[in-house]
């Protein structure tokens, strides 16, 4: 499937159109006498990544809500559908060495991360294939400097801040991304842990996806102030359009070369939108009217906007991510079968990977 995929992207790489495209972006800034670039370009080569990217995303998405509502995926499932322009901007602007720890709705930086489809689907199933052997589920997925899907609301936050100071510690130039989300942004522990990481000045981005609902409580309802971004009061803040790719991906690269060069914490608000409601138990439209869920589609759809600044920019034609959008399904699709195949963990596993690099406990007979 994957070699499809990259035959995909490989044709349509040849077809001749312009190298690059520009686009402006807005931010809203804090404690900062500058921000971002206004201007951002994106190749053809980085549109079209970002396009399969997202699309993924979405697709993988659509997939679990199925398998949800088949009970083949059970208990908590939070949908990230409407917000991948966040993760995958982020992506774009970060290194690999570089280290994200997030709330339960984590599917999508889970695979912006690097875990294939496949496995987040398996472990979703809850199936010995998953990218956490089957024990995780939808809030606990990890892999190489990604720390998950934590299921206690805030609870990340000062553990990113922690992954910061080693960072600090160790000297090796890397930075911590710490996201949580509008609901999470009341939380005590959240501005003790800003207090501590304006003391040490701990290279970490505090990123707030501010998707309107924390639950089914709106914003203005839960906040007293829904500027998240001023929210470190003594820390610079910055607020951009989490719905456009370019712009989480230009506010992220401000702030993790801010955080690089020494001068500490920085708070980042992408102003985001999820589709589905706050996790799968929520039918997510006794709080929100349709048809506000269908204006945000209608005008703001992340995947949308690229697609059209591509087309209109002449980096890609319609049939060529057409194209693209027939081997994503395809990969999806395949990535389900074997999510509902996969055999279960077995039970003499059930006490193993507990502590790392230590012998499992003994099962009780």
């Amino acid at each position: 499937m994957r070699k499809m995929l990259l035959a995909v992207l490989s044709r349509v790489l040849q077809t001749p159109a312009a190298a690059a495209a520009a686009g402006k972006t807005k931010c809203d800034l804090h404690r900062l006498e500058e921000g971002p670039s206004t201007t951002a370009v994106m190749t053809r080569e980085e549109g079209l990544q970002y396009y399969k990217t997202m699309q993924t995303i979405r697709r993988m998405e659509l997939k679990a809500d199925q398998l949800y509502k088949q009970k083949i995926i059970r208990g908590f499932c939070h949908l990230y559908d409407g917000q991948e322009a966040c993760c995958v901007g982020i992506e774009a602007a970060i290194k690999p060495t570089d280290h994200v720890i997030t709330a339960y709705r984590a599917h999508g930086f889970t695979y912006t991360r690097g875990v294939p489809v496949r496995e987040i689907l398996t472990e979703l199933t809850g199936r010995k294939g998953g990218c956490a052997k089957g024990k995780g589920g939808s809030m606990h997925m990890y892999t190489k400097n990604f720390y998950g899907g934590n299921g206690i609301v805030g609870a990340q936050v000062p553990l990113g801040a922690g992954i910061a100071l080693a960072c600090k510690y160790f000297g090796k130039n890397e930075i911590c991304l710490t996201l949580y989300g509008d609901g999470a942004a009341n939380q005590g522990q959240i501005f003790e842990t800003f207090n501590m990481a304006a003391l040490w000045k701990l290279p970490c981005i505090f990123i707030c996806e501010n998707n309107r609902y924390g639950m089914g409580t709106s914003v203005e309802r839960a906040a007293a102030s829904t500027d998240y971004y001023r929210r470190g009061d003594f820390i610079p803040g910055l607020r951009v359009d989490g719905m456009d790719v370019l712009c989480v991906r230009e506010a992220t690269k401000f702030a993790a070369e801010h955080c690089r060069s020494g001068k500490g914490p920085i708070v980042m608000e992408l102003q985001t939108y999820r589709y589905h409601g706050h996790s799968m138990s929520d039918p997510g439209i006794s709080y929100r009217t349709r048809e506000e869920i269908q204006e945000v589609r209608s005008k703001s759809d992340p995947i949308t906007l690229l697609k059209d600044r591509m087309v209109n920019n002449n980096l890609a034609s319609i049939e060529e991510l057409k194209d693209i959008d027939v081997a994503v399904r395809k990969e999806i699709e395949e990535a389900a079968q074997f999510a509902t195949t996969d055999p279960e963990p077995p039970l003499e596993e059930l006490c193993q990977h507990i502590y790392f690099n230590e012998p499992p406990f003994e099962e009780l007979k």
